[in-house]
């Protein structure tokens, strides 16, 4: 069993723990930009009800083993077959949280990808890793940007550049059309009283400052800097990314290269052509497409074909350790969760990122102990989609 110190708080002890905490210590704002989904959120509960229908075979008459759950990826031995995904303005849902869970992901020896419109800069993520992060890129509109951005990435030495596709629009998000969400945030009197109610987010806020694009903010004009979130997003970071765009930064990127926001065959057939070292197979949270596909029944469809051609990665729907311990056994090779790790921060602050990674490998250890799994390669086959 993995060994849970004091930084594991057993009051929170799931994920819907978690987010009811989460959603009493940060502004309403805030809290919806975390959870909400695109339009009506139905891709919400679609991603979810896979998870839900799988079903593990046990396996108790055997000597116990104490699982080992380590696992090599991209010839980088994690000491977990999970990540923490990028999340756009992390700063906002909790001050500071992109350098606590970049930190929490260094110690623990797993991975933090970066968004490009994180609240913290590329340079002080790759400080706080020791250059063991990925970024992940939104094309730029400006090729200049994206030179600048590429060279800013080489000097800080990361080895694994995300790029994300699933952005030819920036999802409509009718919550955050109503609170106005911009960057930093618009203070009216809404949001101003939002803000009050929750004084722990608040004196937190008001020690690090409101939160910025802090990646973008060189390339940012005063007009850029007014507009609202969707609006910024169409107009600085939703760069064309067909074929031969994403050539073009395939030849120039001399590292690890994976295509984030795969939905389909063709999207993956398109990858391995480009020379992409890896996939993740992503509806970005459900935020882009109200009706898109599930990741879960995608993966298990994609394994026969591609495993052997290129790894396949998954986020998008995952929140606890049994479904890693689900998306791992229907095909996937690793997976990320991004919602999972905000609401721990933003329930339980600073100790929050070393709670969700003692949880997640708790979780993930208790299920492989149940299927009689003893190393990550022998969960494949462990489970199925009950009524997929």
């Amino acid at each position: 069993m993995v060994q849970i110190n004091e930084l594991f708080n057993r009051h929170f002890a799931s994920s819907q723990r978690l987010r009811k905490k989460a959603k009493k210590k940060i502004p309403k704002f805030a809290y919806d930009y975390l959870t909400e989904g695109c339009m009506d959120d139905i891709g919400l509960s679609r991603n979810r009800i896979p998870f839900k229908s799988v079903e593990f075979t046990p396996q108790y008459i055997k000597r116990p083993t104490e699982p080992d759950i380590s696992c090599k990826l991209f010839d980088y031995h994690y000491s977990a077959p999970f990540g923490i995904a990028p999340v756009g303005l992390q700063g906002l849902m909790w001050p500071d949280a992109p350098v606590i869970l970049a930190d929490a992901a260094y110690r623990h020896e797993i991975p933090y990808i970066l968004s490009t419109v994180s609240s913290e800069s590329l340079e002080r993520i790759a400080e706080v890793t020791q250059g063991m992060a990925w970024y992940q890129l939104y094309n730029p509109t400006e090729p200049s940007i994206l030179t600048d951005l590429l060279k800013r990435l080489e000097r800080a030495q990361y080895q694994n550049l995300a790029i994300t596709v699933d952005v030819p629009t920036f999802g409509l998000r009718p919550r955050d059309f109503h609170n106005g969400l911009a960057m930093p945030p618009k203070l009216t009197l809404k949001n101003i009283y939002q803000a009050a109610i929750r004084p722990h987010w608040s004196l937190a806020t008001l020690v690090h400052g409101l939160p910025q694009f802090k990646n973008l903010t060189p390339y940012m004009s005063k007009e850029s800097k007014k507009l609202e979130l969707t609006e910024f997003m169409n107009t600085a970071t939703m760069g064309p990314l067909d074929f031969d765009s994403l050539k073009s930064i395939r030849d120039r990127w001399p590292h690890k290269l994976i295509i984030k926001g795969i939905m389909s065959k063709p999207d993956v057939d398109k990858a391995i052509a480009l020379g992409a070292d890896g996939v993740i197979i992503s509806n970005h949270g459900a935020r882009q497409l109200d009706q898109g596909e599930a990741t879960l029944p995608l993966v298990q469809e994609l394994k026969t074909t591609y495993q052997s051609k290129i790894p396949l990665l998954i986020d998008s729907g995952l929140r606890s350790g049994a479904d890693v311990a689900s998306a791992l056994s229907l095909g996937a090779q690793f997976s990320f969760l991004g919602r999972f790790f905000m609401y721990s921060v933003c329930a339980l602050g600073k100790e929050g990122a070393d709670h969700a990674i003692y949880l997640l490998k708790a979780q993930l250890t208790q299920i492989m102990q149940q299927v009689g799994a003893k190393k990550i390669s022998e969960l494949p086959g462990k489970a199925k989609l009950k009524n997929f």
